[in-house]
């Protein structure tokens, strides 16, 4: 069975911070036989505002197809706090894991200003599919 494989993009702008996620599925890494299916996405923060910002810490809700809800919480991204000052842009690639062939993951970024206070920039819901699920929930 041949699958063209497409990809998606998702983005989604709070306050002047763009957030953009690519999610792949990672074939050569998941066993659906064990039940472990594996993706990478990559996540693009532009800062099209007029004033820097430091991304402090995120926080992850990743939902696979049966329901269940994982809460992942923590300081910054791989291990960083990235400051972006206006037309800046950064980039990472991370990975999550799921029981279930599909499912999709939302979240934000905690952002402080460099002129004081704090909000959260939204990370657009993006789906985790992958060739094993029968149909396309999401």
């Amino acid at each position: 069975m041949t699958r063209t494989h497409e990809i998606s993009r998702y983005e989604c702008e709070t306050r002047g911070v763009v957030v953009r996620v690519e999610p792949e599925f990672l074939q050569a890494q998941s066993d659906p036989d064990a039940g472990r299916y594996l993706w990478s996405y990559t996540i693009e923060i532009e800062n099209r505002g007029e004033e820097t910002v430091q991304l402090i810490s995120r926080h992850w809700l990743i939902t696979d197809a049966s329901g269940r809800v994982e809460t992942v919480r923590g300081p910054g991204v791989v291990g960083e706090q990235p400051v972006l000052e206006p037309g800046q842009k950064f980039s990472y690639t991370s990975g999550a894991p799921l029981k279930t062939p599909s499912g999709f993951m939302r979240g934000s970024f905690g952002m402080a200003c460099s002129g004081g206070g704090q909000f959260d920039a939204i990370v657009p819901a993006f789906s985790l599919d992958s060739p094993y699920e029968r149909t396309v929930i999401h």
